[in-house]
Order: C-alpha cells, then sequence, then structure tokens
C-alpha cells in the first residue's frame, strides 16, 4: 500500500453442543452462510505475510476463517508462502488458486498460473495482490488479466462503505440486494477505467451514496467511480478490491476484520464456488434468539438491562429478562440491539467483555471453538468468567483458550 503520513509501515453433552454451534454458527467470525450440497473442490491460497501489519492480519484472518468456511461449503483450504508451489504438477491437485497479499514474480511462476487459469482454472484475489508500480513486472497478468494497469491512488482510513451490486446476474453475486454493506478496508484506485474494458465484467463498485470515503481529508475521495470486484469474462477469476484490516500501528492490534460483513462473505463464497465450476447461492442458516447458558449453570447478562455504550456483560441468575435474550447470528451476539464487544480491540488476556454499538469490527466477531469454547479471532482467545466464578455479577473477559469449564458455553437453539 502507499503509506499516509497517519499509517506506519456445560449444559448439554459436548456432541450436542458443537452440533449446535455448527448450525448456529455455521461460517462464524462472519461467514453465516451454508452451502447447498456439492462436489468437495480444494483451494490454494499463496501469501508473503511480510509487508505491513494491517496485510499481515488479513493473511492471519483468511488462514483462520478460509478453513472453517470450506467446512460448511465444500471445499478444502491449504494456504502457503513456499510460491515455488506455483507449478503446473501441483497445481493440477486445485480448482481454485487464490493470491491474499502478492502475486509471482519469477517466470516460472508466471508461466504456471497463466497456463493454470487458461485451462479453466480458478482464481480469487484480494486487495494487494493486484498492487504495482510499474506493469513491466508482469504486463499480461496487469492489463490483460486483471485489465488495473498501474495503482493510481488509495483511500485513508480504512473503512466500511456500501457496495452497488452491478451484475445481478451472475452467480457470485445471486441472491444479494441491490446495495450490500462492505467490511472495514483501504481501497485502492487504478489507472485504468474498467468500464471501457468488453473483457471485464464488474460485480459491485462504490456506490454513490457511500461518498466521502476515507477519514484523512488528503486521501478521501470525494466522487468518481470506483469498482470494488470484477471478473474477467474469458477466466474463471474475480478479484476482490478488500484485504486490509484497520490496525492501531503502534500496539499492532487489529481494530477490524475483513469477515465481518455477511453480505460480503456471501458474495465472497459465490465467488469461490463460481471459480471452481459450480453455481448457487449459500443459504444463510436460521438466526436464533434466547439465553446463553455458561459457568454453575447461569446465564450471560447485560448489567441493569442498560444499553448505554460500555455496559458490563456478565454471569447472572437466569431470569428470562430481555438483558439475557442474545440474537446469535452473522458472526455476532447481540443483546438490547447492541452486540457483545472485547473492550478497546483488546487482545490482553483479562481485557472485559462489554455491550457496545454494532460496528462491524473484530471486537464483535465471535466463533465456535473446542469444547464449547467462543473465540474472538481478533485475539485468538476465549470468551471466559472471570474467577473462574459462577457468582452473580462475574465479568466476561476474553483470555487464552484453555478448555475449561468457564470457557464453556450453550447457545439457544
Amino acid at each position: 500500500m502507499v503509506r499516509s503520513g497517519t499509517e506506519v509501515t456445560r449444559h448439554r453433552p459436548l456432541l450436542t453442543l458443537l452440533a449446535l454451534l455448527a448450525l448456529v454458527f455455521a461460517l462464524q467470525a462472519a461467514p453465516a452462510h451454508t452451502a447447498q450440497a456439492a462436489t468437495p473442490f480444494k483451494v490454494l491460497a499463496f501469501y508473503d505475510g511480510t509487508y505491513d501489519a494491517a496485510h499481515i492480519s488479513f493473511d492471519h484472518e483468511a488462514n483462520t476463517w478460509f478453513p472453517q468456511a470450506g467446512a460448511q461449503n465444500g471445499f478444502t483450504y491449504t494456504s502457503t508462502t513456499d510460491w515455488s508451489q506455483l507449478n503446473a504438477a501441483n497445481l493440477a491437485n486445485y480448482q481454485v488458486v487464490m493470491f491474499l497479499d502478492d502475486y509471482p514474480h519469477t517466470a516460472s511462476q508466471q508461466s504456471a498460473f497463466q497456463t493454470y487459469v487458461s485451462n479453466g482454472g480458478g482464481f480469487i484475489g484480494f486487495h494487494v495482490s493486484a498492487y504495482n508500480d510499474n506493469t513491466s513486472d508482469w504486463p499480461w497478468y496487469h492489463n490483460t488479466f486483471l485489465g488495473t494497469g498501474t495503482f493510481k491512488s488509495n483511500s485513508w482510513g480504512p473503512t466500511s462503505e456500501t457496495l452497488k451490486i452491478e451484475d445481478s446476474g451472475h452467480p457470485a453475486t445471486a441472491g444479494l440486494p441491490a446495495a450490500i454493506t462492505s467490511s472495514v478496508s483501504e481501497w485502492y484506485s487504478w489507472q485504468n477505467d474498467l468500464r471501457q474494458n468488453p473483457d471485464i465484467d464488474i460485480l459491485a463498485s462504490m456506490d454513490p451514496s457511500t461518498f466521502p470515503i476515507g477519514t484523512d481529508p488528503n486521501q478521501t475521495w470525494y466522487s468518481g467511480y470506483y469498482p470494488i470486484v470484477w471478473s474477467n469474462r474469458h477466466y474463471k477469476m474475480v478479484y476482490n478490491n478488500f484485504g486490509h484490516n484497520a490496525m492501531d500501528y503502534s500496539t499492532n492490534t487489529t481494530l477490524s476484520s475483513t469477515f465481518a460483513s455477511a453480505q460480503q462473505n456471501q458474495l465472497l463464497l459465490q465467488e469461490i464456488k463460481w471459480a471452481a465450476g459450480q453455481s448457487g447461492p449459500v443459504t444463510p442458516p436460521p438466526t436464533v434468539t434466547g439465553p446463553i447458558h455458561g459457568y454453575g449453570g447461569k446465564c450471560v447478562d447485560v448489567a441493569g438491562a442498560d444499553t448505554a455504550n460500555g455496559t458490563a456483560v456478565q454471569l447472572y441468575d437466569c431470569n428470562g429478562t430481555s438483558a439475557q435474550n442474545w440474537t446469535v447470528g452473522d458472526g455476532r451476539l447481540t443483546a438490547l440491539g447492541k452486540c457483545m464487544d472485547v473492550t478497546g480491540a483488546g487482545t490482553a488476556n483479562g481485557t472485559k467483555v462489554q455491550l457496545y454499538d454494532c460496528n462491524g469490527s473484530g471486537s464483535q466477531v465471535w466463533q465456535p471453538g473446542a469444547a464449547g469454547s467462543l473465540v474472538n479471532p481478533q485475539s485468538g482467545k476465549c470468551l471466559d468468567a472471570t474467577g473462574p466464578s459462577s457468582a452473580n455479577g462475574t465479568r466476561l473477559q476474553i483470555w487464552s483458550c484453555t478448555q475449561a469449564a468457564n470457557q464453556s458455553w450453550t447457545l439457544p437453539s
């Protein structure tokens, strides 16, 4: 990316609980979509994971999210930093290739990839995988395959935006509304106007209602046309202009999740399915509402049924009130119209959990883990009853996952 002046480069048996988690969360961490039965396929993702904390954060998220998504959507996911695996013999084992944060730079790897996609292999690219200062590095990739030419500019800082669905007839956009909400990302613009390229099918662009885009006045977009997701009609490929999380660079803390938007996740999963030679929409699992039971037979409770941001989330005697009525879905846990949130986007053991306005950040994403745990992927920590204690008013926090009883939760069914 281009640097800105502000950026530095026990209530049910375990099997029952796991089955419930699989149903309710399906693709939690944000997926929230389950594919129709289809022939299993294999995805191979390449990345570097060495440049810019925001890109590295996305790599780590992707390598957690995609295996879970694959388990629910009929594909296996393998990731590697060994770009030498981009060869004909190895690629023959996979139906879809991903570039998470770069693209190949040796002639042999570039040739193997071009042959692979020319012969019908699928491709999904993200954000930095299209970045370049000079298209002479690989003209076919930048000018013909992606159609972008060179990088032109970026918005700053990372923001969530409204995306307009441009081609509602493409299998990747099946079932989506006319406009969707993206996850947080930095956004790129390009030298070439993709609308003038007959080979390019733009699937989604920045909706006019979403301007201005950015938080730095010197790198904010106030108008214009910005394609975000597109395909080349001659290949089974889709490029996504997202994959850059918001970061506190001073503490290396991730402040958002690329997989926090259920609609964007649906688009992404349908892209992958189509690139693999399959088609059809993925279907959201049902949203359920009710109490979350935890340590000592107590319920997860919003202290005082208060809706103010920062209100404590605690254990309390189960009482059937709205303060204990949690909606589970879209990777989030919501009560009283707000989300269960890790305070200050913290990642340290003992960081308290609170109620807060739903904002799509990684602090509000929860996914199923071992032994009935609920994991916040941004921190890699588990929802935990402090102490451990089951006394009324016991605060909930995040803590290293231990599979202990004070980290086991039973969700509503």
